[in-house]
């Protein structure tokens, strides 16, 4: 019996490998922003961005940047580093900032990168560091999105603990669906001097004037509405 030849398989086109998004550090440079300080004293305040991966050479960039240079906060982000707030290594500078005196604002929303968990900025992460520096001012920076429930219910069990809602637009917190219906609730009431308005104009690409308007025109009241654009941050920045 005769059997038809097999046919040879074609390779399918080649197909590029799938891009990874990997995370870097952005924004400005501690050394950028210590000459704007220097420059424009009295009109902006200095977030010193330390990584918790180098060890006491960060404590002692953080001691340097506050005591020399006039930084009133320390930054710092599981997105850059790789680790949640919670590991271990971030403890000498959240010990450093309490001595100082300085509140810490600490990334805590969901990353897209690729190349690392998506949770590193879960703020469950928050809970631990809260319990074991109580003494320590915490901004839950990015307001938790997607866990928002989440970071609100934590912001009410810890008294130190805050949030900020920078790069997102007000004008979606009040859109049902968004996921941000129980900062609303509770912002408008329970938590209304634990949060903090972060406008990020320039990520968004809107002016501030826009972005304001947004928050003036969300369902809050307006002695809310004051203490979210200005009075919490006065108050935790020693502004007023």
């Amino acid at each position: 019996m005769q059997y038809p030849q097999a046919r040879p398989r074609r390779r399918p086109p080649s197909r590029p490998a799938p891009r990874r998004l990997r995370s870097v550090p952005f924004g400005t440079t501690n050394d950028e922003l210590s000459a704007l300080l220097r420059d424009y004293p009295g009109r902006f305040i200095g977030l010193a961005r330390i990584s918790g991966l180098i060890g006491m050479k960060g404590v002692r960039e953080l001691e340097r940047r506050v005591r020399e240079e006039q930084f009133q906060a320390l930054g710092v982000s599981a997105l850059v580093d790789g680790i949640p707030a919670s590991d271990r290594r971030y403890y000498p500078l959240y010990a450093k900032a309490v001595e100082l005196d300085i509140p810490v604002r600490i990334y805590s929303s969901m990353n897209y990168a690729t190349d690392r968990p998506y949770d590193l900025g879960h703020p469950r992460h928050l809970d631990q560091v809260a319990i074991d520096f109580p003494e320590l001012t915490i901004i839950g920076g990015l307001g938790g999105w997607p866990w928002v429930n989440e970071m609100v219910a934590l912001v009410r069990r810890h008294p130190q603990l805050h949030l900020d809602t920078s790069a997102h637009r007000a004008k979606y917190l009040g859109q049902h669906g968004s996921g941000w219906e129980m900062l609303l609730q509770f912002g408008n009431t329970l938590i209304q001097d634990k949060v903090l308005v972060g406008l990020s104009a320039g990520l968004v690409g809107q002016s501030h004037e826009t972005l304001i308007k947004e928050y003036l025109d969300l369902p809050l009241k307006d002695t809310v509405k004051d203490k979210w654009l200005f009075g919490n941050a006065a108050r935790i920045f020693g502004l007023s």
